[in-house]
């Protein structure tokens, strides 16, 4: 199953897809995680811990594998490069292996000045496309605010779309523009899930703003104190129910 985690900034998207990714992991299913968010925080929600985070190199700083399978040059601008690179064995090269998944992350593209901006951003497309319509494991993409970035013959392979959502209106707005795009882009599923919902009132504005709700998820401060002292989410909720029921959710969709 390919699944991507979608929502405004903020509202829990690592955290979804962390706990997510775990849970699936104790069943005994090979997960590959993409952290596809410039702000990266999959890691962290993983419960990775620092000396593991700062052993990744986001797949936007390979310079020089995305030299060898581009043919472009680092700082040099405007030279041809290959559109098609091959990338079928990166993911399996590079993916970080701790708390029973693997993790990719894809890092920022730094415009001006960092002469192969055009071929990262091609060779990291090209991974992306591999990874959804190619690999067979379950795939949880973290995916940066908005949906943008998900060309169509990519997001035609993600069996689900979530769209998380906080209790506001800001939050509400963009899941709906969300499920929108994701239409308009070949998506053929979109799950609303809830998070941070701090009681009936927040559940009531957020099904009276989205409609069904695949998952509702309690706000809990655990979740804060295991950011703090390097916790994974999924180690930080004692009841994991609500996750439970999304899995379900997920299952009926695919």
């Amino acid at each position: 199953m390919k699944i991507a985690v979608t929502g405004k900034g903020g509202v829990g998207k690592s955290t979804v897809s962390a706990a997510l990714a775990l849970l699936l992991a104790r069943r005994g299913e090979r997960v590959l995680c993409l952290d596809a968010d410039p702000d990266a925080n999959f890691a962290a929600a993983l419960g990775f811990t620092r000396a593991e985070r700062d052993a990744i190199v986001p797949v936007s700083e390979q310079i020089e594998l995305i030299e060898e399978r581009t043919g472009a040059k680092a700082g040099t601008y405007g030279g041809m490069f290959k559109l098609n690179p091959e990338v079928s064995d990166v993911a399996d090269a590079l993916a970080v292996r701790a708390r029973g998944v693997e993790l990719l992350v894809l890092g920022a593209i730094r415009d001006g000045g960092s002469g192969c901006a055009c071929a990262a951003g091609t060779f990291i497309r090209s991974l992306v496309t591999d990874l959804v319509l190619f690999k067979r494991e379950t795939l949880i993409m973290d995916m940066e605010a908005g949906i943008e970035h998900l060309g169509r013959a990519t997001a035609g392979g993600v069996d689900v779309m979530l769209a998380v959502s906080e209790p506001g209106q800001r939050a509400a707005d963009c899941a709906r523009t969300i499920a929108r795009m994701a239409g308009d882009i070949g998506v053929k599923r979109v799950l609303n899930i809830a998070n941070k919902v701090s009681g009936p009132e927040d559940e009531a504005f957020l099904r009276a703003e989205l409609g069904e709700l695949a998952a509702v998820l309690p706000y809990d401060e655990r979740l804060r104190r295991a950011d703090r002292e390097g916790m994974s989410v999924l180690d930080a909720i004692p009841d994991i129910a609500p996750l439970e029921a999304l899995l379900k959710a997920l299952e009926v969709s695919s």
